[in-house]
């Protein structure tokens, strides 16, 4: 199963893009961030004709995220739980059913800044929601993906100046150990097994089943 994120800073302006990439590099599940659109207005059709089912969970001018899937999809929910007062769309996840049945979460991390301030406590509590929802999906036992762009720079490798970065909420402390958190549960990094040179991490982590195998192709391409 060939699994990419893109995250595509706005579909409707990018979608001869967006098919250009989806014909050449024909991932089975790609997942958008930012596509910044309400589910209706998003440009399903040249998509669909591709092949791809599609699913959004969209906003007006900002956020939203998507999933296109050449398998089947099941169970489709929109938006992280554990704030029903949470009005960004930042989320979404469904079930892959192909020769192994995963489960794909889709996401767009806070980016957090200015920090310290209101945008970056938002970004914390978000992580911490996050890794709520992760402990979930490990007690489920089911191969699961959460693919996106997570705005987070984990280690001073990733960034060509790291000094640069050091108050940058995608670099601040309180940033990075709660990814730690997240992957100390079990998780892979998969662009850190794909991309050993380092980057911003937005590509997904996954935990395979019991004596399962999914292989993943981690990138986002970014305009």
């Amino acid at each position: 199963m060939k699994i990419a994120t893109f995250n595509i800073n706005g579909v409707k302006a990018r979608i001869e893009t967006l098919c250009d990439w989806l014909d050449d590099s024909a991932p089975d599940v790609a997942i958008l961030q930012e596509i910044k659109s309400v589910d209706d207005g998003f440009p399903r059709q040249m998509i669909e004709d591709r092949g791809y089912t599609v699913e959004t969970h969209g906003q007006k001018g900002f956020n939203g995220v998507a999933i296109l899937s050449k398998l089947p999809l099941e169970d489709v929910t929109r938006g992280l739980p554990g704030d029903d007062a949470d009005e960004q769309a930042r989320w979404i996840e469904a079930t892959v059913v192909g020769d192994v049945a995963v489960r794909i979460c889709g996401l767009y991390l806070p980016n957090g800044n200015p920090a310290p301030g209101p945008k970056f406590d938002y970004k914390l509590a978000w992580m911490d929601r996050l890794l709520a929802r992760a402990t979930a999906l490990l007690a489920e036992e089911m191969p699961a993906l959460m693919a996106g762009d997570y705005n987070i720079i984990p280690q001073g490798a990733d960034a060509a100046r790291p000094e640069v970065w050091r108050e940058d909420a995608l670099f601040r402390p309180e940033s990075r150990a709660a990814y730690r958190r997240i992957l100390n549960l079990g998780f892979t990094e998969a662009f850190r097994t794909l991309e050993p040179g380092g980057g911003i991490i937005r590509s997904g982590i996954i935990r395979p089943g019991p004596g399962k195998r999914t292989t993943v192709f981690a990138s986002t391409i970014s305009c």
